[in-house]
């Protein structure tokens, strides 16, 4: 898919993404793109997403050196969630945890 146009991005301008690390397979986080966000993404080749609750774009890692290089970007087949295959610099949740989800329900 090269035309970006394609993507379905809801009511607020935002395309939910998801972070995988490419090398285990591992999903590390789940976070919200703009526009703006997907094209630095692009650019740049980290990961940049963004903030719903301070309303902000935010380069992941920008403060703690964790960064998301990305290697390739999916979108799914409806073209309404992207896939974000990348090699974390360190862990992904602001926890310190590898991953965001580390949480099993019981």
């Amino acid at each position: 898919m090269n035309d970006l146009s394609e993507l379905k991005f809801d009511d607020r301008g935002l395309i939910p993404a998801i972070a995988q690390d490419a090398r285990t397979g591992e999903v590390l986080m789940v976070a919200w793109m703009n526009v703006e966000a997907l094209r630095r993404t692009l650019e740049s080749g980290e990961a940049w997403f963004w903030s719903r609750s301070r309303q902000e774009l935010w380069h992941k890692g920008g403060t703690s050196g964790n960064v998301l290089r990305v290697l390739e970007v999916w979108a799914d087949c409806d073209q309404d969630v992207l896939l974000l295959k990348v090699d974390p610099a360190g862990p992904a949740c602001h926890t310190g945890e590898r991953s965001c989800f580390f949480q099993k329900l019981r």
